[in-house]
């Protein structure tokens, strides 16, 4: 895709000192190493669109990525930011005052709010010289062990994606596809590490679930994410109240307005920055998910190691984390966050911890 840049500078009086603030964006396009198969589709690309926010020497990076799902695409996410004015981020603090001002532009469009809200707080943790964990208060050392994701495939790839899963100690698994019982077959005569499943809304009735579940459970598998369609609230309480796994909601749950309606009838929740737009309610999801006694799951989609490095400054509040969307990329223009045997390691860097390549 031809790189197209979008510049807008707008008078920045908030500050002393500082003259102007600067908003760049472009469309880059996340090329895949594997096809990525789930339950309802299958692709080889995403598209993504980079966000830049400058501020005298400091620039604060941002990301939108746009899994079809999510119903945003590279044309929206572009009109979208086309339409921010630069002097509404002109404190980039206020990060209640610019989310307001961000929804007021329109409803939704959250990648593109999470890519505005990502750069915002990249470029005040580094005004602040310090990582967003240590401006939340956590110790980056309980940051928890990544899941790696596989997906089903022809027998001469799986094979393949197996042995570039084998420095993770945890495996996630995608099911609610034809064959998916045979791809827990051929992993578990492989490795007898840990599994997580995501069924991405694959199966059609509680009771197909649910008999799914019983058959995970008896081969180590951890937890299992949305099981049955986002709408069915009730067949989810119905499936919690007789599922040995932990169900946690993922297309279920998009922002913090969601997390209360749904606690009687999930387990947890997978909190992600493009769900949620952004680190700010990201944040919050994650505290009101504590306080009702769910489980705390930070995932990312196909993003680079900007969105995935991100979403990583809340490992340390997570039982579980699935920051792996940067490792399935071929293209990805940041470093960030490290893996070491299976654990996520922070950067010690200001922001959101990233540098360009």
């Amino acid at each position: 895709m031809k790189k197209i840049i979008l510049s807008i500078i707008a008078g920045c009086a908030t500050f002393a000192g500082a003259s102007e603030i600067e908003l760049k964006f472009y469309p880059y396009e996340l090329k895949l190493n594997h096809a990525f198969n789930l339950a309802t589709m299958s692709r080889t690309v995403t598209p993504g669109v980079q966000v830049e926010l400058r501020l005298d020497s400091l620039t604060g990076y941002g990301e939108a990525s746009m899994p079809p799902y999510l119903g945003e695409s590279v044309e929206s996410v572009m009109s979208f930011l086309e339409r921010v004015d630069p002097a509404r981020l002109s404190d980039p603090f206020q990060f209640e005052a610019i989310h307001q001002y961000l929804d007021s532009l329109a409803p939704g469009n959250r990648a593109a709010k999470a890519a505005v809200d990502i750069a915002l707080h990249d470029l005040t943790g580094k005004m602040m010289g310090r990582p967003w964990y240590q401006i939340y208060g956590l110790d980056p050392a309980l940051a928890p062990c990544t899941s790696y994701t596989i997906s089903n495939d022809s027998p001469e790839v799986l094979a393949r994606k197996m042995a570039e899963a084998e420095p993770y100690r945890i495996w996630k698994v995608k099911m609610g596809v034809p064959g998916d019982r045979e791809l827990i077959e051929t992993i578990r005569r492989h490795t007898s590490r840990p599994l997580c499943v995501d069924a991405n809304q694959g199966w059609k009735t509680r009771e197909e679930a649910l008999e799914n579940i019983l058959w995970l459970a008896e081969r180590n598998v951890m937890f299992v994410e949305q099981p049955m369609a986002k709408t069915d609230l009730e067949g989810h309480r119905w499936l919690k109240e007789r599922s040995p796994l932990p169900i946690i909601a993922d297309e279920a749950v998009q922002t913090s307005a969601d997390v209360q309606a749904l606690a009687d009838a999930y387990d947890g929740i997978n909190i992600k920055l493009m769900k949620s737009g952004g680190l700010h309610d990201a944040y919050k999801m994650a505290i009101m998910a504590r306080l009702l006694g769910l489980k705390v799951m930070v995932g990312c989609m196909t993003e680079t190691s900007c969105a995935v490095t991100a979403a990583a400054q809340l490992a340390p509040l997570a039982d579980w984390v699935d920051l792996d969307g940067n490792l399935l990329i071929a293209n990805d223009p940041f470093d960030g966050l490290r893996i070491v045997d299976g654990k996520v390691i922070l950067p010690p860097l200001p922001g959101i911890g990233i540098t360009v390549k």
